[in-house]
């Protein structure tokens, strides 16, 4: 008896390949699809990169795995909304002063929303990704656990999935270590078998910082020092910056070791510090997304405040989900909790949800003094 139809996010690469592959073999009515974000002025000079997905290049590849397979595949002209829904929040955050997070909007607004919608119009019931997270059935609802190659989880990036797709949702290589995958798709002469890591933001061409010059204007300013208030260098553009970086800061006095903790858009400003004045007890977070009910969120949790480093236990001091809001208090303090960025919620393994990280909160600096 045929399995029923899946959507498959094909981004050229060859997690999602071996993901359709997978699928095609246990059974399931597999069509393969990748969303267009590029416009048609970008096809000769754009991200036709071998570093990045989703490009007009990886599109060519993602049809060729699917003839390869045997299914049908779908260019979706996503242009308009990746534009609203990416783009223009991505620039607007780093406009005041934030550092944001496309990855995460692209999974939440794009992936598991609009692609949902778009499965849900041509009969399929689940939608596909080559995510490194595995899906679980759990005993009142499906969850989300981390992945089974710990160098490649991807869950950190999922903690906006709406909880309502996630039984719509399949996670064919999650279970799966990287090396395991290319072997699968060199197995089925896959043409992604080899292919190098994604490494960009999809929709960046050449540097970020070239990037943000192009769509935001800014001008040199004052590097403060955050203790004695003096102008001890000038910066590039405050907009060019995020909290904790050391590097490229323009110091008069070349041996200070300072760390951007405030960034100032309003004023042209960028506030440095030293290390300590960048670590965190606590942070206040918005946009809270659960995957669990508020009630079952327990009040002690693990939390990451940026993706590859290490959870850390925190205690959820506040919890206020009609307005989407929480506050975390960290059992030791936490380096560079940036603003715009993400913070996912861990018991164990299991994900339970997230926010964007409004504000970090009481710094070891202060707490020393």
């Amino acid at each position: 008896m045929k399995k029923p139809r899946v959507l498959v996010a094909m981004s050229g690469g060859v997690d999602s390949s071996v993901a359709a592959a997978l699928l095609v073999e246990q059974g399931y009515d597999v069509v393969g699809a990748m969303m267009k974000f590029w416009s048609d002025e970008e096809l000769a000079t754009s991200c036709n990169d071998e570093s990045s997905c989703c490009t007009p290049t990886a599109a060519l590849e993602a049809g060729w795995v699917a003839r390869q397979l045997g299914i049908p595949f779908e260019l979706l002209d996503y242009r308009e909304t990746f534009a609203e829904r990416i783009v223009a929040p991505f620039l607007a955050g780093y406009a005041a002063g934030r550092t944001p997070n496309p990855c995460v909007w692209c999974n939440t607004d794009v992936k598991f929303d609009a692609l949902l919608e778009h499965a849900r119009a041509i009969g399929a019931e689940y939608v596909a990704t080559g995510h490194y997270v595995r899906r679980l059935e759990g005993p009142a609802d499906v969850e989300l656990w981390r992945g089974g190659d710990a160098a490649k989880d991807q869950t950190y990036f999922l903690w906006g999935t709406p909880r309502a797709a996630l039984p719509h949702l399949l996670f064919p290589v999650g279970h799966l270590q990287k090396p395991a995958v290319r072997r699968l798709a060199e197995a089925r002469g896959l043409i992604t078998a080899q292919k190098p890591e994604s490494q960009n933001i999809c929709f960046v061409r050449g540097s970020l910082r070239d990037f943000l010059a192009e769509h935001i204007p800014s001008e040199p300013g004052p590097l403060v020092d955050l203790e004695s208030g003096e102008v001890i260098g000038e910066h590039a553009g405050a907009r060019f910056y995020t909290v904790g970086q050391r590097k490229g800061l323009g110091l008069w006095k070349s041996h200070l070791e300072r760390y951007v903790v405030e960034v100032r858009p309003e004023t042209n400003e960028v506030v440095v510090g030293p290390r300590a004045a960048v670590e965190w007890w606590g942070l206040e977070a918005a946009g809270l997304n659960l995957l669990l009910d508020p009630d079952d969120l327990p009040e002690r949790v693990e939390a990451m405040v940026r993706y590859r480093t290490r959870p850390v236990g925190a205690r959820v001091l506040e919890l206020e989900p009609g307005a989407g809001r929480f506050r975390l208090r960290f059992e030791r303090p936490q380096f560079a909790v940036t603003p715009g960025q993400s913070v996912a919620l861990y018991a164990g393994d299991r994900l339970l949800g997230g926010g964007f990280i409004e504000r970090a909160r009481e710094n070891a600096l202060a707490r020393a003094g």
